[in-house]
């Protein structure tokens, strides 16, 4: 059974930084990619910040490059650092795992096969 467990969400001040992990159940490279997705309300779940799992390449949206960064940190972990945080990054951000190759590294929420429970991530002050 498949499991990815987010962890390192809460309340930040506009500016401040978090660091979100995801733990996966398997190792990493039993999957084609690992990704960071967010839902604020009313809105549809977007794809933040997605990773490759066997050559670590990356992909993000616009709105995160620059102050977001995706790593792997161990076989079974992946790692979102987000700096210079600001309101409209509040949301319940997911991590989620791709099992299938597909071209590039996708980063659409119905590209991803298996979905952790989410983190409540908000800025304010």
């Amino acid at each position: 059974q498949v499991q990815l467990v987010e962890s390192g969400g809460g309340l930040v001040q506009p500016g401040g930084s978090l660091r979100l992990s995801c733990a996966v159940s398997r190792s990493i490279v039993d999957y084609y990619a690992i990704g960071w997705f967010r839902q604020a309300p009313g809105k549809e779940r977007e794809g933040v910040a997605c990773i490759s799992s066997s050559y670590s390449g990356t992909r993000y949206v616009d709105s995160v490059k620059g102050r977001f960064t995706i790593s792997k940190d161990n076989a079974d972990t992946v790692i979102l650092q987000m700096n210079s945080l600001k309101p409209e990054d509040t949301a319940v951000y997911y991590c989620a795992s791709k099992l299938f190759r597909s071209p590039g590294i996708p980063c659409s929420f119905y590209d991803y096969n298996y979905w952790g429970q989410g983190t409540q991530v908000t800025v304010s002050s």
